[in-house]
């Protein structure tokens, strides 16, 4: 079995900072690229930063130059650094993985979400 747990969400002023963790447990032969994806309120889910094996990244428009994505490869865990936040950023963030597994060949995973709300 693999998962994905997710913390660090939480409510912060804007202009404050959170630094977002998932880590990846199970039977994993390779973790291929990671990411974070966010759900607003009334909105549907959005690509935040995506992160490759090789440490290549992308970003939203939205949150370019204000939020770094990072992983540790030996950890199997993803960080997503999000600085100057706004209250639009206020969302439910969820971690995403495409994991190479012994015993179940590849897939997509997912956390279980963390809140993360920027008050004005």
């Amino acid at each position: 079995q693999v998962q994905l747990v997710e913390s660090g969400g939480g409510l912060v002023q804007a202009g404050g900072s959170l630094r977002l963790s998932c880590a990846a447990s199970g039977s994993i032969f390779r973790v291929n690229t990671m990411g974070w994806y966010r759900r607003a309120p009334g909105k549907q889910r959005e690509l935040v930063a995506t992160i490759s094996s090789g440490g290549s990244t992308t970003y939203a428009d939205s949150v370019k130059d204000r939020y770094t994505i990072s992983r540790d490869n030996t950890k199997n865990t993803v960080y997503l650094r999000m600085n100057s936040l706004k209250p639009e950023d206020t969302a439910v963030y969820y971690c995403h993985a495409e994991i190479l597994s012994a015993s179940f060949g590849r897939n997509d995973y997912w956390g279980q979400g963390t809140q993360v709300t920027v008050s004005s």
